[in-house]
């Protein structure tokens, strides 16, 4: 049932966001899973069995079904995976350790066997060795409204850890390892003009897309690992006989399970108390903000478990205060965390491919041996991948087909939190030695400007709405992903201004969280919210790849004398000669009150194709200001300004609102440039320039 839009009023937005009891929804189970693992050690496989209940809640007669297989992606150097990632195999290490999972029964509730009709097939490609989708035939269709039990038993072989899952030595980070069932789009959901299965193959630039259900998982492993999992633990159980533990773990309203086992690790617990990490203040803060009550603004306590590599000790704190400013920042910005646990992983070290991933209430962190307290890449890793726990697990967008809702949504607010708690000089970017953040005239915490500067190095080539195996390469799909999307929320966030841009985001996770919202759904909320069309900047960098460059193209302030010629006046026609223009002039010069005028024309110009209004400041050298706008349509536009002071200097976009704009360095134009400033760029450009010069040498 699609919720009711209403449009923004000036002033108030107690319409736009939900109601308490809204709030405190869960998402109703599409997709069921209860699980049963063992891992054997010695081969690294599981032997596993799911029971899935799946619900068709749609209006179609469903005849088929569709699953991911993801770990065959693993499985040989002809899948689609293998041949996108190329020989860096995506952050494995490059061995032939592979992995594959093998689907041994799919029986009916009734007992009826399945697997005789289970084909692969694929969808988004012509690779006919890809096997990372199955299709099975059903003896008879699934009704709308009915719901359907399949028992499926299967064996995964777990690869050396590649991609986000797999082992290394006693290390297990177990994703992507079971048979998932895929989404079922009905007519005018999301894209669908049809009624038909969304299960895309795993590929090299993607990640994925499931209905939300509930998960039941018993995890069987030798007695002495220990591990960590999705949802909460429910109960252990050993067997003195075989030397192994089951741990039970469960977790409801949720779009995907997985868990870690190593014996050595480090474990570690604290708790996320909303009383006492939050201060009255913020709650106050956003109740203003968001017109909301205290109970919707107020957020709820976390259990953090972290399992640390040992000689990682001493950043165990790093780790807490990471995860607690994660849930807090992302928490009182969009609505606070609903589930009670969070459980942090960090993988040792060869096991880097394991870093920097989410699932539901689980994510892997990043570190190493004695990293210091002043680099973040601990605390930005860490707040990232909470942050996903809302981009994209509470509002479930599709990965394989829109990643910028998740990836790109999730930088932006990353960004913010990490400079909110961490502060404003942290992570300063550097490249051999030269601060680029002050080349580029943004703050020295490197969220913002790290962005920008690697969305200059690719503006145009994808536009950032594509499948994800669809752009140019997986540079630009990361950069389209990650920070041009960052880039283009901060460019709205200052066209409409920051409060504005914030009450944007919340309505928009709050509207759709525990649904699959589109591009359109956000920029229907923009629209609403803001109460602007932004429709054109979405289709030039959105839907398009447009490019947007602006500059000053020429800057002249010109004496104007007096004029020679003849002239009609009065009905008689006067003639002013070169030398008359002279005498005129010497004897206004002896005048106190003379100032000499000047006709200024300043033309800017329009280099890429990306067309937004832009403002210009001209400023003089009486101390005057003149400002300008312009709409930016013909490819030039020049002003004209006569008065008795010259230019001497010229901004375009002075508040910097189009942070799209690809060059910044010329959108400004200056009479005379100081000193100062000369020896900062030059000392900065000789000490770079001395450093590439080593590096060079280095290699030769």
């Amino acid at each position: 049932m699609k919720l009711t839009r209403w449009l923004a009023q000036a002033g108030t937005l107690a319409t736009l966001l939900f109601p308490v009891a809204l709030l405190a929804q869960m998402a109703k189970p599409i997709a069921s899973y209860d699980l049963k693992a063992s891992l054997d050690v010695k081969t690294h496989s599981i032997h596993g069995s799911e029971t899935l209940v799946w619900w068709n809640d749609s209006p179609d007669t469903v005849a088929t079904l569709r699953f991911h297989l993801y770990m065959n992606a693993f499985k040989n150097q002809k899948s689609t995976f293998h041949r996108e990632a190329g020989t860096q195999f995506h952050g494995g290490q490059g061995t032939q350790d592979w992995g594959w999972i093998d689907v041994k029964s799919m029986r009916l509730e009734d007992g009826r066997e399945l697997a005789s009709s289970i084909r692969f097939i694929h969808p988004d490609d012509a690779n006919g060795d890809d096997q990372t989708v199955i299709e099975a035939q059903l003896p008879e269709p699934v009704q709308p409204g009915a719901t359907l039990n399949l028992r499926i038993d299967f064996e995964t072989k777990l690869p050396e850890i590649v991609a986000r899952t797999g082992y290394h030595g006693t290390f297990y980070l177990v994703g992507q390892w079971f048979p998932k069932i895929g989404v079922w789009e009905t007519a005018g959901f999301r894209h669908a003009s049809l009624g038909a299965w969304n299960c895309h193959q795993f590929h090299a630039n993607s990640e994925f897309f499931a209905n939300f259900g509930n998960y039941r998982a018993e995890l069987t492993v030798p007695s002495e690992y220990k591990i960590g999992a999705t949802g909460e633990l429910q109960s252990t159980r050993k067997n003195i006989e075989h030397k192994t533990i089951t741990w039970t773990y469960q977790q409801d309203s949720v779009t995907d399970f997985a868990w870690t086992a190593q014996p050595t690790y480090l474990k570690l617990e604290r708790t996320f108390v909303a009383n006492r990490d939050t201060r009255p203040e913020e709650v106050a803060k956003s109740m203003r903000l968001f017109n909301i009550s205290k109970e919707e603004a107020q957020l709820s306590d976390v259990k953090i478990t972290l399992l640390l590599q040992p000689e990682h000790a001493e950043q165990a704190d790093r780790h807490f205060r990471s995860a607690i400013a994660g849930i807090k920042g992302f928490g009182l910005r969009y609505g606070h965390y609903p589930y009670k646990t969070l459980t942090l992983v960090d993988p040792p070290y060869g096991a880097g491919a394991a870093s920097g991933m989410e699932y539901p209430t689980f994510i892997t962190c990043g570190t190493s041996w004695r990293l210091p307290e002043d680099m973040l890449g601990l605390e930005e890793v860490t707040v990232h991948e909470f942050g996903h726990q809302f981009w994209m697990q509470l509002v479930a967008t599709n990965e394989f087909e829109e990643s910028w809702l998740d990836e790109g949504f999730n930088t932006y607010s990353t960004t913010k939190i990490v400079a909110e708690n961490f502060g404003t000089s942290a992570l300063p970017f550097r490249f051999f030695g030269l601060q680029m953040a002050s080349l580029f005239d943004l703050p020295k915490y490197s969220g913002d400007a790290e962005n920008r500067v690697v969305y200059q190095l690719l503006p145009d080539s994808d536009p950032i709405l594509r499948n994800a195996w669809s752009y140019a390469d997986s540079f630009s799909y990361g950069v389209n992903s990650y920070m041009k999307t960052a880039v283009f929320l901060l460019t709205l966030e200052r066209l409409m201004g920051p409060e504005t841009m914030a009450r944007v985001m919340r309505t928009y996770h709050q509207r759709y969280r525990f649904h699959h919202p589109d591009s359109y759904d956000f920029l229907k909320v923009v629209n609403e919210v803001s109460a602007r069309d932004f429709t054109p900047l979405f289709d030039q960098f959105v839907f398009h790849a447009r490019r947007l460059d602006y500059k000053v193209d020429d800057v002249q302030s010109r004496r104007i004398g007096t004029w020679t010629g003849v002239f009609d006046e009065g009905g008689k026609r006067r003639t002013v000669t070169n030398q008359q223009a002279v005498q005129i002039e010497e004897k206004a010069s002896k005048s106190k009150s003379h100032k000499d005028l000047y006709e200024t024309t300043v033309r800017i110009r329009r280099e890429g194709d990306a067309v937004l209004p832009v403002d210009l400041w001209i400023h003089f050298d009486d101390g005057t200001l003149e400002k300008r706008q312009w709409d930016g349509m013909d490819r030039w536009t020049k002003f004209t300004i006569n008065k008795s002071a010259r230019a001497d200097w010229v901004q375009i976009d002075p508040y910097k609102r189009n942070v799209l704009d690809v060059n910044w360095t010329n959108d400004s134009w200056k009479r005379q440039y100081p000193v100062p400033l000369a020896v900062k760029w030059g000392g900065q450009l000789t000490f770079w320039m001395q450093n590439v010069a080593l590096w060079l040498s280095a290699l030769v």
